[in-house]
């Protein structure tokens, strides 16, 4: 008797969801490619390094994306209410290059999975303007396709944020414990016996404002605030409490041309102290850059970034894609080169990066796109001259689903690059390409795909 009142109520308890919806989405490139004039016809990415894919990506490595989520909306009094997703995101990749067809993680040394996205969103709840989310999610809006380049406002990370209308706030705390040191302003701990890198803990608080304007133009307002507290790593060191903010303006406008979805975008953002994070073509403003001071402080730190995307629909053959990023970063010390780290290795303490690119589409038929792509790069670490390179892609490319739009994928490419480097990006080797061959023309052959399906 008792077992079936228990029973009963735990039945009682539970919600049965009668109406909800799974999908399953993908994202990613692959292919195959060499280096004509490359060591043993090595293929390595061309760009800059420092600047990730910042410069064009054409010849970036594997990854693929997938993306299973659940989709549901609960009746309430006999009506379609709170939208509720549950989504999860699976990645692959390997630095090594291929990881598909015969190769194996032992093999290729170095498959990499990751976990990016897993989270629960609730919008419109109850049918009010209300929404808010919890987990951890690719939370990223505007970015520059060509270069893979989220500007302004890419919090991705772990948290969790509310929305009102167009106000949103949002609460992170960002982790990592990437052995490769990616993102600085880490140190070693030991758990269970095992020392690894790992980042401090930090809390950012962020709040944003989107305005809408005239001509379905649109204007967006960033500020955030970083807070990471003292902690004593070890019993003969103690890393001071520190913190660092961030204000930004994105402006968003649309243009008419006789192809419409053309549009003009502009944003500036400026990180201080402990937030002037965004280098290596990411853009977290969480990982911090540059070496500390003598107090092992960021207080003198900043970075300035300024982006430029537009792109224009000029007519049924023609349509061109164009940026450009500025940004200049310095870390806590008063070094001008490089300074020590928290971990004893010294770092770059100043960095200038110049990238401006261009893609053109000529749709020769609804299923054969011509693309053309023309990159400028620079980037100067320290008191270093200039690294500078030259970049041109030429891209026949079978676009299936037969649009003449930027956007329609999937794209099946074959694509031939060639890239000019300064003397000094050469000799001191500042590419992945440059790594192993110290010569002033880069090159890539190859035949890719790239796909977004949802």
């Amino acid at each position: 008797m008792v077992f079936c009142c228990v029973a009963a109520m735990n039945m009682n308890a539970q919600v049965v969801i009668t109406n909800s919806d799974f999908s399953l989405g993908t994202t990613g490139r692959i292919g195959v490619g060499l280096s004509p004039n490359g060591e043993g016809n090595n293929w390595k990415p061309l760009n800059l390094s420092g600047q990730g894919s910042l410069g064009g990506r054409m010849e970036q490595v594997d990854y693929i994306d997938i993306l299973p989520a659940i989709h549901f909306t609960p009746k309430i009094n006999g009506k379609d209410s709170t939208n509720v997703t549950f989504q999860m995101r699976l990645g692959m990749y390997s630095a090594n290059g291929q990881f598909v067809g015969n190769v194996s993680s032992r093999s290729n040394n170095g498959l990499t999975f990751i976990l990016p996205e897993a989270y629960i969103e609730a919008t419109n709840i109850l049918g009010s303007r209300w929404s808010a989310w919890v987990g951890s999610r690719f939370r990223r809006y505007d970015d520059i396709h060509i270069s893979d380049y989220f500007y302004f406002d890419d919090h991705s990370a772990q948290g969790f944020g509310v929305k009102y209308k167009n106000t949103e706030l949002t609460m992170l705390m960002p982790a990592s414990t990437d052995s490769t040191g990616v993102f600085p302003y880490n140190y070693e701990v030991t758990v269970a016996g095992a020392t690894n890198p790992a980042i401090r803990q930090r809390m950012v608080w962020i709040g944003e404002q989107s305005i809408s304007l005239k001509n379905n133009s649109s204007l967006k307002l960033l500020g955030e605030f970083h807070y990471v507290s003292k902690n004593s790593a070890t019993a003969s060191k103690t890393f001071a409490s520190d913190n660092g903010w961030v204000a930004g303006i994105k402006y968003n406008n649309p243009f008419k041309t006789a192809k419409s979805g053309s549009f003009n975008q502009i944003s500036v953002r400026y990180g201080s102290g402990i937030a002037n994070g965004g280098d290596n073509g990411n853009t977290f403003t969480w990982a911090t850059y540059g070496a500390p001071d003598e107090n092992g402080k960021y207080t003198n730190a900043y970075s300035f970034t300024m982006v430029e995307h537009f792109l224009l629909n000029l007519s049924n053959k023609f349509s061109i894609n164009g940026y450009g990023v500025f940004t200049k970063s310095k870390g806590g010390s008063a070094s001008t080169n490089t300074d020590e780290y928290f971990n004893g290795n010294q770092l770059y303490n100043r960095k200038t990066d110049w990238v401006l690119g261009v893609r053109n589409f000529f749709y020769v038929t609804n299923w054969f796109h011509l693309i053309q792509e023309i990159h400028y790069a620079v980037r100067k670490d320290g008191d270093n001259p200039e690294a500078s390179m030259w970049k041109f892609s030429l891209a026949p490319t079978i676009v299936p689903l037969g649009k003449r739009d930027p956007w329609s994928r999937p794209h099946i490419r074959l694509v031939g690059t060639v890239a000019r480097y300064n003397d000094y990006a050469r000799d001191h080797h500042y590419s992945p390409y440059l790594q192993i061959n110290q010569k002033r023309w880069g090159t890539y052959v190859g035949v890719r795909t790239e796909w977004w399906l949802f």
